[in-house]
C-alpha cells in the first residue's frame, strides 16, 4: 500500500549567498523508499536581503572570484617572506601590512581558520655576497693598513667600480654607482690637505667601504671557508625584520620556514622533478626544463605574467647576483628560459650534500618545497609583492605543478600593489629609500596602517607627506569621535538608570538607520575583495552622522545609540589592526600601537568634570558682567594649561566636553602639524621658484633673436637659411612657410 508521508522543505544558502529551497516529496511503499523526486523552487524574500559573499582579486585569472577554500573553513595561506640581508624598507611594509589586513579580515570578520605560513630566505646570492664583503672589509680594517696602502687599494677599487659603471645597463643602478665614485674621489683628493693620517684613514674607510668591499670580494671572496658568516648575517637581519613587523603591529605567522632548515625537502623535491622528466643535471647543477613543461598537456609556463616570459633581464635577475655574466652557466642550459633548481657551489659559497654534488638551492625551488612540506599539494592562498610575479612566482607554479602533477597549485594568487615615494620608484640612487625604522620616526604604526587601509591593497600606493596627511586627518576624526562619545557616556550613561533607555526621537531613528546602513555597506565593501578604502569611507560617514546628531540638539543625547555606534567603529578599526582597545570599549587609543587608555581615568574624570562645570559658570558670569580678564583666563586654561596635562576641553552649546588624551600624543600631533606646515611651505616655495625660473626663461627666449632661437631647437629643425630661419625639419623634410609660422 502506498502511503505519502508529505513534503520536506530544505533551505540552504549557497556559497554565492543565494537562498535556495528544496521541496522533497517522499512517498513510501511497505516502509521502504520507493522514489524520491526533488524540485528546486526559487523563493523571494522581500524583507531580508541575502548578505554578499567574499570575493578576492586573483592574479591568476586577473579578476575577482568567489573565495572557496579547498577544505571548507580551513585556509592554507603561504606568503613569501624576506630575503634577510639588509634592513626592511617601506616596500616590505606595503606587502606585509596589506596582507596582515587581509588575514585579519578573513580570520576575524569572515571567520576562516587560517594557517599562515611565511618563509625566510636565509640562503641566497645577496646574502652570500653581503656576508663575504662585510667579513673581508672588517678583516681589512683589522689589519691596520697604512695610509699609502689604503690609497693604492682604494684607487684600484675605483678602477674596478668605474668598469662596472660603464657596463651597467640599469639607469637607476648606474646613477647609484656614479654617486659612489664621486663620493670616493672627493675624499681621495682631500688627502693632500689632511695632516692627520689616522683620521684621514678612518674617513676614507667610511666613505669607500662600498667600493673597497666589492673589490676585496672580487679578489678574496673565493677564499672564504667559514660558512658561519652567512648564517650570522641572516640571523641578524631576520631578527631585525621581526622587530620591524612587531613595531608595525603585523601579526606573527603561524609557521616560519627557513631555507637552511629544509635542505632535505628541497633535495627531494628537485630529485622528484628530475625523475619526472622536468629537470636535468649539468656539472652538479640542476635546471628546470621550461620547454618540456610547456609542451606537457595541462601545463603552461608563465601563467601569471606571460608577457614577461621573453624578458631576458628579468630571467637573468631571477638567477641571482652570483650568476651574472656566467657564460658557462648559460651554455649549460638547454633553453635560455630554464632556471636553476640546484646550484653547484663554487669556492667561497655555502654547500650542502646532494645526489649531484655539493651545492645549494636555487631561489624559486625553496618556496615550492617548503610550502608543500607544510600545506600539502595545493595552496588556497599564495601572497607576495607585485614584483615577484615573474619570474619567481611563475617559476614556483611551474615546478610545483610539474612535481604534484596537477594544476593549479595555487587557488588564489594575491599580489600587493607597488609602493612609490612621492610618485617615484623607491631607489637608493634617487635618495628616496625609506626604511621602516625611518618611517616610524616620523609616523606611528597606526598612521602608516591607516594610509594603507585608505588604498586598495592590490593597486599602487604613493607614500608622501600629502597622502600621509590624509591618514593623519582620518586618525584625528576617529580620535575626536571616540573622545566625544566617551565624554557623553561618562556624564550621562549608566545601565542601572532607566533614563538611559529613552524612546528614540526622529533624529535618533535617522542615526540608527545610518548605523545599520553603514554596517551593510562595510560588509559589502569587505566582500568586494576586502575593499578597505570604501569601508573606511562609510565609517567616516557614520562618524559624520553622529556629529550632526550631537550638534543638532542641546538635550541629553541617546547614550546607548552613541555607545553602539562607537563600539562598531572601534570594533572595525581594531579588526583592521588600527585600534588597540578591546572590542567592547570605545577608546580608539592615542599612541597608535597599544591600548593607551588612562588607568586612572575613573579617578580623574570626576575632578575634571567638576573643573569644567566650574569654568562654565565662571565664563557665563564673566560674559554677563563683561569681565574680559576672566574670559581670557578661562581660554588660557583650555588652550595652554590643560592640554599639557593631557586634557582637552571643547566648549559646546550649554556644556563643556571633557576629553582625556595622552600628553605625548598631543605633543606629537603638534610636531606633525608644524612639520607638515613647513613641508607645505617648502613645496610652495619650490613651485614658486620653478614658476619664476620658467617665466624668466620664457622672457629670455622672447628677447633672443629668432635666428638663434630656432638653431637651439635641434629636435625640430636640421637646416637653416642665411637668416637663421629653419628650412628643414629634424627628419630632413623640407618645411613650408606655414609650418615655420606654426612653430
Amino acid at each position: 500500500m502506498l502511503r505519502t508521508v508529505g513534503n520536506i522543505f530544505l533551505c540552504n544558502f549557497n556559497r554565492a549567498g543565494i537562498l535556495s529551497v528544496f521541496s522533497i516529496k517522499m512517498p513510501f511503499h511497505n516502509g521502504e523508499a520507493d522514489e524520491i523526486t526533488c524540485a528546486m523552487e526559487s523563493l523571494s524574500l522581500p524583507v531580508i536581503k541575502p548578505r554578499g559573499c567574499l570575493k578576492l582579486y586573483n592574479s591568476l585569472t586577473r579578476k575577482k572570484e568567489i573565495f572557496i577554500p579547498r577544505h571548507g573553513n580551513q585556509v592554507n595561506w603561504y606568503i613569501c617572506g624576506p630575503t634577510v640581508y639588509d634592513a626592511a624598507h617601506m616596500g616590505h611594509a606595503r606587502s606585509y601590512i596589506s596582507f596582515d589586513i587581509l588575514r585579519r579580515v578573513l580570520q576575524h570578520y569572515f571567520g576562516y581558520d587560517v594557517l599562515f605560513v611565511m618563509n625566510v630566505t636565509d640562503i641566497d646570492d645577496k646574502i652570500i655576497v653581503r656576508a663575504r664583503q662585510r667579513h673581508l672589509f672588517q678583516n681589512y680594517l683589522d689589519s691596520a693598513p697604512s695610509v699609502e696602502k689604503m690609497m693604492r687599494d682604494v684607487k684600484s677599487a675605483l678602477e674596478m667600480y668605474k668598469k662596472k659603471f660603464e657596463t651597467e645597463p640599469n639607469v637607476d643602478k648606474k646613477a647609484m654607482l656614479l654617486g659612489q665614485i664621486q663620493k670616493v674621489e672627493t675624499v681621495v683628493q682631500q688627502a693632500k690637505n689632511d695632516s692627520d693620517k689616522e683620521e684621514y684613514c678612518k674617513n676614507l674607510a667610511n666613505n669607500a667601504s662600498e667600493v673597497l668591499s666589492q673589490w676585496l670580494d672580487s679578489k678574496l671572496g673565493n677564499t672564504i671557508t667559514d660558512h658561519s658568516i652567512f648564517d650570522s648575517l641572516a640571523r641578524h637581519f631576520e631578527q631585525d625584520f621581526d622587530l620591524d613587523m612587531a613595531a608595525l603591529n603585523v601579526l606573527p605567522p603561524d609557521v616560519v620556514t627557513r631555507v637552511s632548515e629544509y635542505i632535505p625537502e628541497v633535495v627531494a623535491f628537485v630529485d622528484g622533478l628530475v625523475k619526472r622528466g622536468f629537470a636535468y643535471e649539468v656539472q652538479g647543477s640542476v635546471y628546470f626544463d621550461t620547454v618540456t613543461f610547456g609542451r606537457t598537456d595541462g601545463h603552461r609556463y608563465g601563467r601569471l605574467l606571460p608577457e614577461a616570459v621573453q624578458d631576458t633581464s628579468l630571467l637573468v635577475e631571477g638567477e641571482g647576483e652570483l650568476s651574472l655574466g656566467d657564460e658557462n652557466q648559460a651554455r649549460q642550459k638547454r633553453f635560455s628560459g630554464d632556471f636553476a633548481l640546484w646550484k653547484a657551489s663554487k669556492p667561497g659559497e655555502p654547500a650542502w650534500p646532494s645526489p649531484w654534488g655539493p651545492g645549494r638551492p636555487g631561489w624559486h625551488i625553496e618556496c615550492s618545497a617548503m610550502a608543500s612540506a607544510i600545506c600539502g599539494e595545493q595552496l588556497d592562498v599564495h601572497a607576495g609583492g607585485f614584483d615577484l610575479k615573474f619570474p619567481h612566482h611563475d617559476n614556483e607554479l611551474a615546478q610545483s605543478e610539474a612535481y604534484h602533477g596537477h594544476a593549479p597549485w595555487v587557488r588564489y594568487f594575491l599580489h600587493a600593489g607597488t609602493l612609490r615615494i612621492q610618485g617615484l620608484k623607491m631607489s637608493k640612487s634617487l635618495k628616496n629609500f625609506v626604511t621602516i625604522k625611518q618611517a616610524l620616526q616620523q609616523y606611528t604604526s597606526r598612521q602608516i596602517r591607516l594610509l594603507f587601509l585608505m588604498h586598495n591593497w592590490a593597486e599602487p600606493l604613493d607614500y608622501s607627506p600629502q597622502t600621509m596627511e590624509k591618514a593623519l586627518h582620518f586618525e584625528r576624526i576617529c580620535q575626536q569621535f571616540s573622545r566625544t562619545v566617551a565624554h557623553y557616556l561618562r556624564r550621562y550613561f549608566s545601565r542601572g538608570k532607566a533614563g538611559s533607555y529613552a524612546k528614540l526621537t526622529a533624529d535618533e531613528l535617522r542615526l540608527l538607520q545610518a548605523l545599520q546602513t553603514c554596517k551593510q555597506a562595510v560588509h559589502d565593501a569587505l566582500c568586494d575583495s576586502v575593499d578597505t578604502r570604501t569601508a573606511l569611507e562609510h565609517i567616516r560617514e557614520l562618524i559624520g552622522h553622529v556629529n550632526v546628531y550631537l550638534d543638532s540638539s542641546s538635550a541629553v543625547p541617546n547614550c546607548l545609540l552613541l555607545r553602539n555606534s562607537a563600539i562598531y567603529v572601534n570594533h572595525m578599526l581594531k579588526l583592521f589592526g588600527a585600534a588597540g582597545s578591546d572590542a567592547d570599549e570605545i577608546g580608539f587609543g592615542d599612541k597608535g600601537d597599544v591600548n593607551s587608555d588612562c588607568a586612572n581615568e575613573s579617578l580623574l574624570m570626576p575632578c575634571l568634570n567638576a573643573l569644567a562645570d566650574f569654568r562654565e559658570v565662571v565664563r557665563s558670569e564673566a560674559k554677563i558682567h563683561g569681565v574680559q580678564a576672566l574670559l581670557k583666563e578661562c581660554d588660557r586654561i583650555r588652550d595652554e594649561i590643560l592640554p599639557n596635562m593631557g586634557v582637552l576641553l571643547e566648549d559646546r552649546k550649554g556644556h563643556t566636553v571633557v576629553k582625556l588624551v595622552d600628553p605625548e600624543t598631543l605633543a606629537r600631533e603638534r610636531e606633525q602639524k608644524v612639520r607638515l606646515e613647513k613641508e607645505r611651505l617648502a613645496e610652495k616655495e619650490k613651485k614658486e621658484a620653478q614658476s619664476a625660473a620658467k617665466k624668466a626663461e620664457k622672457e629670455r627666449l622672447q628677447r633672443m633673436p629668432a635666428s638663434e632661437l630656432f638653431r637651439r631647437q635641434v629636435d625640430k629643425y636640421s637646416e637653416f637659411d642665411e637668416r637663421g630661419i629653419p628650412t628643414h625639419g629634424a627628419d630632413g623634410e623640407l618645411l613650408n612657410d606655414k609650418k615655420t609660422e606654426d612653430s
